[in-house]
């Protein structure tokens, strides 16, 4: 097709431009950060590429060891958002957000920078971030090797970052997959063909839309277990393979009430873990990445690293 004669089919103006063809253009990217030391938290960074020919990498990111340098650090598997189609690992918004999660929390960070659609559709992003969390629960890196302790291993991800875990929790739990103590769902990107209760209008088009060009072949559309975990015919909420599992939302977000009504369903289920709910007050759809530092982000934080304590 011409591009002339490409005609727009969603259109968000900070972020990207998608085409009916299948093109996107995206714009005002934040720029890539090198990897290094972090001056400001401590923490030292490192890209690794896990696979030359699709081009899987993750970046590694190491706290500042202190006064046990002997002292295992719990690891954690991190998948970034972008609906399927945008960001990085080493993208300003998630590489200035892990620094100091790695700080605050004491755990070895291994960032997954996935491939995106609508370039390479999903499955692609799934099959990718796999890869990345059996190669992290391996230690064959050196600095996993020495510094993490992957008997307490936890997976991250905001948006649809949060859909990857899920998707993560699922694999693991029906492959022989590595054993996981803990989950956080930030702002988790889930949909559905009908409308649930307060779920608004604009968020479920948005994402019915995105899906489209993110995951083509989905078998029944959003309503695709992989995008609507509460479908009828879904993989069993009880086969979710971790110990325990956050949930984060923003109450202004219009992924609220499927992030909410996720996690009552997890909580009903027969699912022997624990999950637990941690909400925002006032706050938009993944508000803590460019507003770091309010008070709403600062005790998102400070729950996060209560729960990889333990707490």
């Amino acid at each position: 097709m011409e591009p002339a004669a490409d005609e727009i089919a969603i259109e968000s103006p900070a972020h990207f431009r998608l085409y009916k063809s299948g093109r996107i253009e995206r714009l005002n990217r934040p720029p890539v950060l090198p990897a290094g030391l972090d001056e400001a938290t401590g923490v030292t960074s490192k890209d690794v590429v896990l696979d030359p020919e699709t081009g899987l990498s993750v970046r590694l990111y190491l706290p500042k060891v202190g006064q046990e340098p002997s002292k295992k650090l719990p690891v954690l598997v991190f998948f970034h958002g972008g609906g399927f189609m945008l960001e990085s690992a080493g993208s300003a918004t998630y590489h200035t957000y892990v620094n100091p999660l790695a700080a605050a929390a004491g755990v070895l960070v291994v960032s997954v920078c996935y491939r995106l659609a609508p370039e390479h559709p999903l499955p692609a992003a799934y099959e990718d971030s796999w890869a990345a969390l059996q190669w992290a629960a391996s230690a064959r890196d050196e600095w996993i090797a020495e510094h993490g302790d992957v008997a307490r291993l936890f997976l991250a991800g905001d948006s649809a970052g949060a859909n990857i875990v899920h998707d993560m929790l699922l694999r693991a739990s029906g492959n022989g997959g590595p054993s996981i103590e803990g989950a956080i769902m930030l702002h988790p990107w889930f949909g559905g063909s009908t409308l649930i209760e307060g779920e608004s209008e604009v968020a479920a088009a948005i994402t019915a839309g995105l899906w489209v060009y993110a995951c083509p072949d989905a078998v029944g559309g959003v309503d695709d277990p992989r995008m609507n975990p509460l479908a009828p015919g879904a993989p069993s909420l009880e086969k979710l393979g971790c110990a325990r599992m956050l949930v984060c939302a923003g109450n202004k977000d219009g992924l609220y009430a499927r992030g909410r009504a996720y996690y009552e369903a997890v909580a009903a289920s027969a699912w022997p873990g624990d999950v637990a709910w941690h909400e925002s007050d006032g706050e938009e759809h993944v508000f803590f990445l460019p507003k770091p530092e309010c008070e709403n982000a600062k005790q998102l934080m400070d729950r996060v690293v209560a729960f990889i304590a333990g707490a």
